[in-house]
């Protein structure tokens, strides 16, 4: 029986990831091959030779959701389309081999500007060894539309999940968090100069490095090849695409564990810093909700410490707990503040 329009539930109200848990909750799996299906950064399917294992990942960029045409330049946009895919493959421990695009385009674009789109796809399958395997192009009434699938491998011991974290493993993140932010805000910010003043320059210099990490993301090759070296397997992992926050309680209520982060421990750039003390915001903010960073966390056994204490792109965060412990950030002042995910949600932008 069809609900009566009053009695309707507003995607809104739910957000992105309680709408995954709804209408994915009367699926289930029919092949034993499927290792892996809903609710983890891939799916792993099982090759049946015992020792190998397919890893798929697909992700969309709508316009005006995604991203802004009016300051996202289309070759770069094509790039981060990819490595937003890749980076989830690196997420399962992966090694990510081709990619399928598939693009909707309406007709205020020319053939020009797909090409320039084709060219950033390019770029990345050129840097991390992907073959574009095939894809699908249609048109659209409403703006640019572009879905990239990722697929990879890996030996099936080898697969993280976000599912195996154990009381007292370590957090560690990759690299540095919230410059993505940061560049977003600068973006934002000149976008609205320019609409008040078209004939203002922006002045952007200062901030290549926070529009790089925006613009021109790059995914975690290089920290899942210094694990392998080491020969250290992560117990969990996700990368960092909606906020540190919104990572670190996926891990926790997929291993149904608590977590201890520390304020001083979170890896900032001074030039993300900087861009925060311009917006009078706390530059933790930004680590902790502002996503888009494709940084990996993941962790380890207390074991494995001494082997990463020196590894200058870790750095080490906190502790995994009980469940019961909940989800906290250590502030500097020596206070736990419960975690409150508030990370970017596509679904939950304001009603116009």
């Amino acid at each position: 029986m069809t609900k009566n329009k009053d009695s309707l539930t507003n995607i809104s109200e739910l957000g992105e990831f309680a709408l995954i848990d709804k209408i994915t909750e009367n699926f289930d799996s029919k092949h034993k091959s499927t290792v892996k299906g809903i609710g983890d950064d891939a799916a792993v399917i099982d090759n049946g030779d015992n020792q190998n294992c397919t890893i798929i990942t697909k992700d969309i960029f709508s316009e005006n959701v995604h991203f802004d045409i009016t300051y996202v330049p289309l070759k770069h946009l094509g790039y981060k389309a990819v490595i937003a895919n890749l980076s989830d493959i690196f997420a399962m421990n992966g090694t990510p081999t081709h990619i399928f695009a598939g693009i909707a385009v309406s007709s205020r674009y020319s053939v020009e500007a797909v090409e320039e789109i084709y060219s950033g796809i390019k770029l990345a399958c050129d840097k991390y060894n992907i073959d574009l395997a095939g894809g699908d192009t249609t048109s659209s009434k409403s703006g640019l539309f572009i879905s990239i699938t990722a697929i990879g491998n890996a030996k099936k011991e080898n697969v993280v999940y976000r599912d195996g974290a154990k009381e007292n493993d370590i957090i560690c993140v990759s690299g540095d968090l919230g410059a993505a932010y940061a560049g977003l805000l600068i973006l934002e910010r000149e976008k609205q100069v320019f609409k008040a003043n078209p004939e203002m320059q922006p002045k952007l210099d200062q901030y290549n490095y926070v529009l790089e990490r925006q613009l021109k993301p790059e995914a975690g090759a290089n920290i899942i090849k210094i694990l392998n070296e080491l020969n250290i397997k992560p117990s969990a992992m996700i990368d960092i695409s909606d906020g540190l926050t919104s990572e670190i309680k996926h891990i926790c209520k997929n291993s149904n564990c608590g977590a201890s982060i520390y304020e001083e421990k979170i890896p900032i750039s001074n030039k993300t810093i900087e861009v925060a003390r311009e917006f009078q915001i706390d530059p933790v903010t930004f680590a902790l909700n502002g996503g888009e960073d494709f940084e990996l966390l993941f962790t380890i056994n207390q074991k494995d410490y001494e082997k990463i204490k020196e590894v200058k792109e870790i750095s080490v965060i906190g502790h995994i707990d009980d469940k019961s412990e909940g989800e906290k950030l250590i502030a500097t002042s020596g206070n736990a503040i419960e975690l409150i995910a508030q990370g970017w949600d596509s679904f939950k932008i304001e009603k116009q």
